[in-house]
């Protein structure tokens, strides 16, 4: 039997949703189970232009938001030269955003799936990763810059069963033909792993990541946030361990993935700028995240900040947002 996550379903039926809809096998069974749950939501669709169906896709997406009185929004993807998957992705999550801050959408709704989490899972063990990042999919997290939450309420169901839902009621699917590639790292764990061992070993692997979920949790307690204000946040811990993932936890809800070579960095630097972009500040248990910016401060402020033991790396951020050093004195 097919149901959406319970953790999820509250929240949808109360908010406004925005599907990321690709009108392959996974967008479209989540599509037709939010239309059985009478949950209201719109669809965003990116056109990468490089499959045989591209077009039909889009005009099927289109018909069927009609169809049901949805709104279709759609795009078309530039042509990217290099690293398509990183460069996709990033298009397809700014246009998912823009979507967001212009129509007021408090939720983002993905189908990822089970096979979706084992790849993941996979993956990430191949590059080195603890149980936090191992669990990177979850049904519910929050993202910054804009404020919204991402749901997935489908990674509880397999592949499989999605499909077999989809011809049990006859409802329509396009298969991305795309997905049979092994240029691409994910269609590699696919096609030899994660596929493979879900059609064997479905039960077991549930359980495990419901194990790990639990540990997940019990690993991110011990700290707690002191301050936040947009892209600024402070944070206490008292296990040292947690640095890095708490790190690379909060740098994730504000749509940056650290690398292995960050992680690293992290640990062995108390004041460092991630990417040209995050300046990472960290004094004794507290721990500085906010945007690197380089701003010449008036004399004023920058004694303010001195007297509040502001972190430098964050003061430049904390004047372009008109903050008081005193404020967030911690």
């Amino acid at each position: 039997m097919i149901y959406l996550d319970e953790t999820t379903l509250a929240r949808l039926k109360t908010s406004k949703n925005l599907l990321a809809f690709s009108a392959g096998v996974d967008s479209s069974a989540l599509f037709f189970l939010l239309l059985e749950h009478h949950i209201s939501f719109d669809i965003a669709l990116v056109n990468y232009g490089l499959r045989h169906n591209a077009q039909q896709e889009e005009a099927h997406a289109i018909a069927l938001a009609k169809q049901h009185h949805l709104k279709a929004f759609t795009t078309q993807a530039p042509q990217f030269t290099n690293n398509f998957e990183k460069n996709a992705r990033v298009f397809r999550y700014n246009f998912f955003k823009s979507l967001i801050m212009q129509h007021h959408y408090d939720n983002l709704l993905t189908a990822h799936q089970l096979n979706d989490q084992l790849e993941w899972f996979l993956m990430r063990l191949t590059k080195g990763a603890g149980t936090v990042e191992l669990m990177g999919l979850e049904a519910i997290s929050n993202r910054e810059n804009p404020s919204y939450t991402l749901v997935r309420p489908l990674l509880h169901h397999s592949k499989e069963e999605l499909l077999n839902y989809l011809h049990s009621y006859n409802y329509p699917y396009f298969i991305d033909e795309s997905n049979q590639s092994e240029d691409y790292e994910r269609n590699r764990f696919r096609k030899h792993f994660s596929d493979k061992l879900i059609e064997k070993y479905k039960e077991g692997i549930t359980r495990s990541f419901d194990y790990l979920k639990e540990d997940k949790n019990v690993l991110n307690t011990g700290y707690h946030e002191v301050f936040h204000h947009k892209e600024l946040y402070i944070l206490n811990h008292t296990n040292p361990m947690m640095k890095t993932r708490l790190i690379d936890q909060y740098l994730k809800k504000l749509g940056y993935l650290l690398s292995a070579k960050q992680r690293k960095e992290i640990e062995k630097e108390h004041s460092l700028v991630i990417g040209g972009v995050w300046a990472i500040e960290i004094q004794q248990t507290y721990i500085y995240i906010a945007p690197y910016q380089k701003t010449i401060l008036p004399k004023k402020y920058k004694e303010a900040c001195r007297l509040a033991k502001v972190p430098s790396k964050i003061r430049g951020y904390c004047y372009t947002i008109n903050l008081t050093p005193t404020k967030f004195e911690v």
